[in-house]
């Protein structure tokens, strides 16, 4: 398996989480998100994103609002719902635990 192809997958696995604790700090709208995963270097395009939003809104997870903007059309703001929230925090547990057990695995070699 090529290692492109590897990191990729591994960042696939982990997008829900980021653009979930991403909306634990407050509403945005999807060109926000994105700014926010490419300023952390997670390397995301409008054609993930919103597919990942529309299922993790359909899940329970968001919801969303239109707002006006001043400088063009309205704009799609999400935010995490109570659901949202606890699934949030299950995924920081199994994080936490995932990055232990690897830490372990790394330092035993």
């Amino acid at each position: 398996m090529k290692e492109d192809n590897v990191k990729i997958q591994m960042r696939k696995g982990i997008m829900d989480y980021c653009v979930l604790a991403i909306l634990a700090n407050g509403d945005e709208y999807a060109p926000a998100i994105i700014d926010k995963l490419k300023g952390a270097e997670m390397i995301v395009v409008e054609g993930t994103l919103y597919p990942l939003l529309t299922r993790l809104k359909n899940a329970g997870y968001l919801t969303y609002r239109w707002e006006e903007s001043l400088q063009g059309p309205p704009r799609k703001y999400y935010t995490l719902t109570e659901q949202g929230r606890t699934y949030l925090a299950s995924l920081d547990e199994a994080w936490d635990t995932l990055v232990e057990q690897i830490n372990t695995i790394r330092n035993k070699q």
